[in-house]
This record gives structure tokens, sequence and C-alpha cells, in this order.
């Protein structure tokens, strides 16, 4: 049997994870680097190379099974008399206990079950209990331009290494998959009228309300730091987000949050975040491109 201590964090954790999952925020940057060259005519690259976490194919996800499979045996609760002295269940009180018990279980199976389905469409129709998910996404991604290397380490964690270059005649986002609804975002440029562009990376900080899921495996990590050593729950090893975005241009940058602003690169501009879990501005900048 699970111990309380784990108990009282496996149902808070299952329910994040859950509410995460189905709500698209299902990514999260680990180590990594990243760099965006963006052209005033317009010509532009982006590289990540690092780690990319889903969430749905973690221990964190297994944790909300665990939770609920904590729950799998009937435990009989106290009864009391009109004046609220605790005495014997009869037979018929325990029984009453035993129907609702084997009803709410039920009903909880059937919506473990939607949730499931749901995952699975999130995912493009892959089955993430499936042990061969992974290996399966891996290939998919592959298959997509700019993946050069989508490597599966284990506990949800991939190493990637992606690269495109094109022109910015339309908004680009990175990651998206294929088949996948839109999940949350880590690096987004939006080209606006008159040729300014917007660039954001909500993905590149903990503690915004851009990246929940980071914010997601930040409270997790606190969580299973108070449990300790407890063996009775198989605690995921959650990513820590660490690394760097850099935006070279020779187009001239209207605003960003940089702490150093623009800095001189051969004949170019650069502008450079350092990420981590203690990020709490998700980078910007705003750069004019030729009219």
């Amino acid at each position: 049997m699970i111990s309380s201590l784990a108990r009282r964090f496996a149902a808070p954790t299952a329910l994040l994870a859950s509410t995460c999952l189905l709500s698209s925020c299902f990514l999260s940057p680990g180590q990594f680097q990243s760099e965006l060259d963006l052209q005033k005519s317009g010509a532009f690259s982006y590289s990540y190379d690092g780690e990319i976490y889903l969430l749905a194919l973690s221990k964190l996800a297994d944790l909300a099974d665990e939770a609920d499979s904590s729950r799998g045996e009937f435990i009989a609760q106290l009864c009391y008399d009109d004046d609220f002295t605790e005495r014997p269940c009869s037979e018929e009180e325990l029984a009453e206990q035993k129907r609702q018990w084997e009803e709410d279980r039920s009903a909880a199976r059937a919506e473990k079950k939607k949730e499931s389905e749901a995952v699975s469409a999130m995912l493009g129709g892959v089955d993430p209990a499936d042990p061969e998910a992974a290996e399966d996404l891996a290939e998919r991604l592959e298959r997509q331009k700019g993946w050069d290397k989508v490597d599966y380490v284990g506990d949800g964690l991939f190493n990637v290494s992606f690269h495109i270059e094109s022109e910015l005649t339309h908004d680009f986002v990175f990651p998206t998959f294929e088949g996948f609804p839109m999940g949350n975002v880590f690096v987004s440029a939006n080209l606006r009228k008159g040729n300014i562009v917007r660039i954001d990376a909500p993905g590149f900080a903990s503690q915004g309300g851009g990246n929940p899921m980071a914010g997601l495996l930040t409270g997790m990590a606190g969580m299973f730091d108070a449990m300790g050593d407890d063996a009775e729950l198989d605690t995921p090893n959650l990513p820590q987000m660490e690394g760097t975005l850099r935006i070279t241009t020779n187009a001239q940058i209207l605003a960003n949050n940089t702490d150093a602003g623009p800095q001189p690169d051969g004949q170019n501009q650069s502008l450079e975040w350092e990420i981590n879990r203690r990020t709490k501005s998700a980078p910007m900048a705003l750069i004019q491109l030729a009219k």
C-alpha cells in the first residue's frame, strides 16, 4: 500500500499532470541551445539542439495511475451514533459504503479511459501506454523537415537536433508535431504589418504564465523533494530547464528584454538570454525588417 505521505503527494500530482496533459501543455525544454538568425531581407534560420520532455511518456504520467491504484482497496468508513459517538457499522451500512465505493471506482475508471483517449488524440493517435510509442513518435518527427536527429532517452525525454532555413513571409512557431494539436510553444516569430517581427519564447520561462508545463515541473520538483526517500512511490527524474537563446540580426532592433541589450556581432547585432528554472520573463524582441 502506498504510504500516507506518498498518497498525499500522488493525488495532487495526478490532478496537475492530467490537467496539464488535457490542456496541451505537455512539452518542456530540458538542457538546450537555441539560435535564431533573422536578416533584414526576411531570410532566417532557426536551430534547437538539446532535450525535449514529453509528459505523456514520462513516469509523471504513470504517477496518476499509481494514485488511482492506491485507492484500489475498499476501506470501511467509521460509523457514529446521533451523539457522534463512534460505533460498529451494521452490515447494511457496510454494504452501502461498498456499493458507493464501487460506483465511484467505476466512474473513475470511465473518466480515466476518456482521458486516455483524449491524450491519444493529442498524440496523433499514438497510445502512450504502448511500449513502442516513443520510437513511433521519434520516427514521425524525423520525417518532418528540420528534425535532423530525434533520439529517445527514456522517461519522456528526447535528445533532438532541429535546424531550418526559410523566408519569414509568414509566422513561425517551434516546435510543431505533425498530427498534434497546437501545444505549448517554445519560440514564435510573428510578422506584423510594416515588416515588423515580434519574437517571443514563452516556453523558455519557468515562473511566468507562458509555460504552464515548466511551472508544473517546478511545483512537482518541490513536492518530490518534500517526499525525500519515500521508496513506495517511484518518483520521476524531472528535467531541469537550462540553456541559451541567441538571436542575431542585421536589422534594427526596436525592443528587447535582455539584461545586456544588443551586442556587436560582426556585421550583425546579437541578443542573448540565459535560461533556467528561475527565469521569470519569457524572452522577447521586436525587430524591424527592410520595408
